[in-house]
């Protein structure tokens, strides 16, 4: 393989190991010229040869599209991108199961969005609203209320954070501490003016 730093033609293999999951080869490479390392991954060709574009246009498969665009909806999430990389894996792998030479690009979509729903639900959301579309607020209510449905609501807030009710009751607290200062201040007030 050639040195992507100087342009030598015959870089070296230092190490070469198998991925958990057995699919892909990651290979770290030495350049002899200028010393340089990286990294090179090694994959089975797969997916299905074409895709049908929405206006009908077909264009070649490319896992690099679709994991840009897992990327995207993932950025700032504290997500691995070595379970991005399965992610788009397990996406092809579902397609490759079509038997398919063409597959459209609904399809794709739906396959990504029902592994960003297992994965991270903001992440999904996000796909979720760029793949549909989303035109208004109620959209984004709508699939956020589809999930709190899907994972039921006896679902605990996560630990140290309050539930609702908690929420309730500390604003309720809060509304009763700001009605007692607004007392004590109008009674300071009162007093001033006699004072004067």
């Amino acid at each position: 393989m050639r040195c992507p730093f100087c342009g030598y033609e015959d870089t070296k293999v230092i190490e070469s190991r198998l991925t958990f999951d057995g699919f892909v080869v990651r290979r770290r490479r030495e350049c002899p010229v200028c010393g340089a390392r990286f990294t090179t991954y090694e994959r089975y060709e797969l997916g299905p040869p074409m895709v049908v574009k929405r206006d009908g246009r077909r264009e070649r498969f490319s896992r690099e599209k679709i994991l840009r665009g897992v990327m995207i909806a993932c950025e700032k999430r504290p997500i691995p991108y070595e379970e991005l990389e399965k992610l788009v894996d397990r996406v092809i792998l579902r397609l490759q199961g079509t038997g398919k030479k063409e597959v459209e690009t609904k399809l794709i979509g739906e396959y990504v969005l029902e592994e960003l729903k297992k994965l991270d639900e903001v992440a999904y959301v996000r796909f979720a609203s760029v793949y549909r579309d989303f035109k208004s607020v109620d959209q984004f209510l709508q699939i956020i209320t589809e999930l709190k449905e899907g994972r039921g609501d006896e679902e605990k807030p996560e630990e140290g954070l309050p539930d609702e009710r908690g929420i309730r009751k500390a604003e309720e607290r809060a509304r009763g501490a700001q009605a007692q200062v607004d007392v004590r201040d109008k009674r300071e007030d009162k007093g001033g003016e006699g004072a004067r």
